[in-house]
């Protein structure tokens, strides 16, 4: 294999590949996160409180003690330490004219303290307390992208100095200092390289698939990954300026600004909950009797809200889950099938974000074949980013390789070596140009030029490769899943993005966008319609954020799939297409469970009402009710036919 030349003006640096270096993870310093899980820790008690007490009554009732005194005991502790505080936490949402499921849920527990229904009472207790536990922990999950981007950056720079090179906190680096980035480690600050050449790869910052060739007078970004060639940069802004720095930034105001999505158990509560609380009234004011109010409410129990759409959503996650998709906010599967504009970035969604090649300009009387396997031969020992590329192409031709001598291969010169009888230079069109050689016209994508014997040979084509069924995926999105507008934000050139664009039959292209300029499109869309954002790099994490629902594609990213309400493990449209229809599927069933349930409770409400059915019989009513609701809710679980459909 070959080794990168050593880079002068660093001593004791080498260019090889291997070192790994220590320093490139490390802890936040110049963002901090206050941790705010105080009110995650008391639902967590209250439910574990809750979860105690109902266990140790019905250990007593069926074990242990026939008193009922002693049986009910654990209860009233659950009730007191778990169910007071809840409903003392409801009666301030009431006041500020928030009503939803859970305020007929804080009614049901105190109706069950007065009429002796403990046991109910602290299944309410649990059910909603343990509900407000899981919306809480997705809450934090989300937020914790912000503590991955800080930790992902080095805490330590390295500035070059006349003595030599010193360590530095991150933070103390001033414009104008020269900063030695070694192989393999992320670059701390925008700058310029003022010494050495090599790679990095900036795909996840600005969506460029591919490693860009960094010479003197190249500009580096924060944030990007070094390759096997020790640079010499000098900073031209702070830390706190730099491109690294304005993506948190924005990725924190994102995040801060992120409507709510409004639940479909709140949608419904916020009429179900005052409707049964007037007819309670109302039979109470008609009849003069308070057992016909207490009657309402226990079969008014929102029971289909507080469990057969958790049940129905629990079922789709792991449904999602066993085809290896992880929904990381619940509410994701509720919003999913509603989404009406889908954004989508282009590499590594659209297309494989790989170089492939795609095109060969052979000079007259060179065979294209020849040149293809001359090139692929010496490229065994080459590791460019298009190497691999030129070595598939040569394999999909059937093409053998031919024993190699004299491999060399310098920055900024290109791979020389001896291959069979001629010898083969691969280089680039500005070394070229210096020859005077005539090469075809500049083409969008990448490209590489071929001499054998000291002739100009080829010139290579390269572009990202698009995926086989993107145009299938794109076209039955509109008939299928009622899509009104499908559009292509990239940070990649424009032509690069048309050129996609075209072969997936997308109108709406935004081509050359940083993050900042993705999230104020995304915010755009969502203002006038329910938005779906598909990325996959850490530069897509904050428009994920702004977007209705965000979906990581693979796990090119910790940071995207920290910042996204799903991850789709296994980079496929398919998969994409699966978390739709599973998301809509869930809906339904959850919808028909808890509208046919409180359809069922609210014929029961006009009887206990109208004196025909005791609150005894309300609680076996309720409960009938409540089984049918979780029995189909639980089919949101099981695989279903045509998970995708293009």
């Amino acid at each position: 294999m070959l080794q990168a030349p050593s880079v002068a003006g660093f001593p004791g640096v080498e260019g090889g590949h291997g070192r790994e270096s220590s320093r490139v993870l490390s802890q936040p310093h110049l963002f901090s996160f206050a941790s705010a899980d105080g009110q995650f820790r008391r639902d967590l008690l209250i439910a574990t409180v809750a979860f105690a007490g109902i266990a140790a009554h019905l250990i007593l009732r069926f074990g242990f003690s026939s008193r009922a005194l002693l049986q009910n005991l654990p209860l009233f502790a659950a009730l007191i330490f778990g169910g007071l505080p809840l409903v003392y936490r409801l009666i301030q949402k009431s006041l500020a004219r928030e009503f939803g499921s859970d305020l007929l849920a804080g009614i049901s527990i105190v109706a069950s303290a007065l009429m002796g229904q403990y046991l109910v009472g602290s299944i309410v207790v649990l059910m909603l307390s343990g509900g407000t536990v899981l919306e809480e922990f997705a809450t934090q999950r989300a937020s914790s992208v912000l503590e991955t981007l800080s930790k992902r950056m080095p805490e330590t720079a390295h500035r070059k100095t006349k003595s030599g090179v010193v360590d530095i906190k991150a933070a103390e680096i001033k414009v104008g200092d020269v900063l030695v980035v070694f192989p393999n480690e992320i670059c701390p600050v925008d700058g310029t390289v003022v010494e050495g050449q090599g790679r990095m790869n900036e795909a996840y910052l600005t969506g460029e698939p591919f490693e860009t060739s960094k010479a003197e007078g190249a500009e580096v970004i924060s944030g990007a990954i070094n390759g096997e060639s020790a640079l010499g940069v000098r900073a031209t802004r702070l830390p706190v300026d730099s491109r690294y720095a304005r993506i948190m930034r924005v990725m924190q105001e994102t995040q801060a600004s992120r409507p709510r999505l409004r639940r479909l158990g709140d949608v419904l509560g916020a009429w179900y909950t005052p409707l049964a609380v007037a007819i309670a009234i109302g039979a109470w004011v008609a009849s003069g009797q308070s057992q016909r109010f207490l009657a309402v409410l226990v079969i008014a129990t929102p029971c289909p809200l507080l469990l057969a759409i958790p049940v129905a959503i629990i079922g789709a996650i792991s449904l999602s889950a066993r085809r290896s998709i992880i929904i990381k906010n619940q509410a994701v599967l509720e919003q999913v099938g509603n989404c009406t504009t889908l954004i989508f970035d282009k590499t590594g969604t659209l297309t494989y974000g790989r170089p492939a090649l795609t095109e060969i300009f052979c000079a007259p009387g060179i065979a294209e074949n020849d040149v293809l396997r001359a090139a692929a031969s010496l490229e065994r020992y080459s590791k460019h980013p298009l190497a691999r590329a030129i070595l598939d192409a040569a394999s999909r031709s059937n093409l053998p390789l031919d024993a190699v001598l004299k491999v060399s291969e310098s920055q900024g010169q290109g791979l020389l070596g001896v291959v069979g009888d001629h010898q083969v230079w691969i280089t680039g069109r500005k070394k070229v140009a210096e020859m005077g050689v005539q090469l075809p016209e500049i083409a969008s994508g990448l490209e590489c030029v071929v001499f054998l014997d000291g002739v100009y040979a080829a010139t290579f084509h390269f572009r990202d490769v698009p995926r086989a069924n993107g145009r299938n995926f794109v076209e039955h999105l509109r008939p299928r899943h009622h899509v009104n507008r499908v559009l292509l934000v990239s940070g990649d050139r424009d032509s690069e993005v048309r050129y996609l664009a075209d072969l997936m039959g997308i109108q709406e292209i935004y081509s050359s966008q940083s993050p900042e300029e993705k999230v104020a499109i995304v915010r755009q869309e969502s203002a006038s319609a329910k938005t779906l954002f598909v990325g996959d790099g850490m530069n897509d994490a904050p428009a994920m954020q702004a977007a209705t629902v965000g979906v990581a594609f693979g796990m090119s990213s910790d940071i995207t799939a920290e910042a996204a309400d799903a991850v789709v493990l296994d980079a496929s449209l398919e998969k994409v297409d699966e978390l739709l229809h599973i998301g809509r599927r869930m809906r339904s069933i959850a919808l028909t469970s808890a509208v046919g349930g409180m359809g069922l409770s609210l014929i029961g409400m006009l009887a206990a009402a109208l004196g025909y059915l005791p609150p005894i019989g309300g609680a076996v009513a309720q409960e009938i009710i409540d089984l049918a609701a979780v029995l189909n809710a639980v089919r949101a679980a099981l695989p279903f036919n045509h998970m995708t459909d293009f």
